[in-house]
């Protein structure tokens, strides 16, 4: 806890008498982030440093292995869900990424097994991603399999996006566009993933 009110204490010195104009318009005039980020809650993996973006440019949900669940409307809790209809039904957002990264620890839970102490709610979680294994079989080595399977289930969150009636009501209108990112945890490199489902340098 001292790292962190040390950080903050930092913050206060440094970073507030810089940025505090911008956090009171943000306070007076609410947040109006064009973009909405799904990225995983990996602590190797910071969208707002990766993408070099202030506060108030990005709504970001982190969940493990960033995946998005299809649309179902219950009485089950649904964070991710609840936040994807905040950003595009209520925000606006007009851009919506997914972002793997490499190295993820729940796609390598989904392709090797959940460890026994994260059993009662990683395996449920990741099994969303399931047939992501499927992307891993044709592969040569085990870090192929792993980055195959990671690009996969963006490929998988992005396909479950457009289930959510509103959100594939807003693409095909053109005001909201989804897209693929891959993050290189050891190179800083971002890749982007195509129209046809390819990944390719940013």
């Amino acid at each position: 806890m001292q790292r962190l009110l040390d950080g903050y204490r930092r913050f206060r010195e440094d970073t507030w008498p810089q940025q505090r104009a911008r956090f009171e318009a943000l306070a007076a005039q609410g947040q109006r982030p064009r973009t909405m980020i799904i990225a995983c809650s990996d602590s190797r993996v910071d969208p707002q440093m990766i993408f070099a973006a202030a506060p108030g440019e990005l709504f970001i949900v982190r969940n493990v292995a960033n995946l998005v669940p299809p649309y179902m409307p219950d009485a089950a809790f649904h964070g991710t869900s609840a936040a994807v209809e905040f950003a595009v039904r209520v925000l606006g957002v007009k851009d919506l990424v997914v972002m793997g990264h490499a190295l993820c620890g729940g796609i390598r839970a989904l392709r090797e097994g959940v460890p026994v102490e994260a059993g009662d709610f990683i395996a449920g979680w990741i099994n969303i991603a399931a047939r992501a294994r499927d992307a891993g079989l044709r592969c040569d080595t085990p870090e192929a399999a792993q980055e195959a399977c990671e690009h996969e289930a963006v490929r998988i969150s992005l396909a479950n996006l457009l289930t959510f009636p509103w959100v594939a009501e807003a693409v095909e209108a053109g005001t909201l566009a989804l897209h693929g990112a891959h993050f290189g945890v050891a190179t800083g490199r971002l890749v982007l993933m195509d129209a046809q489902g390819r990944f390719a340098p940013a």
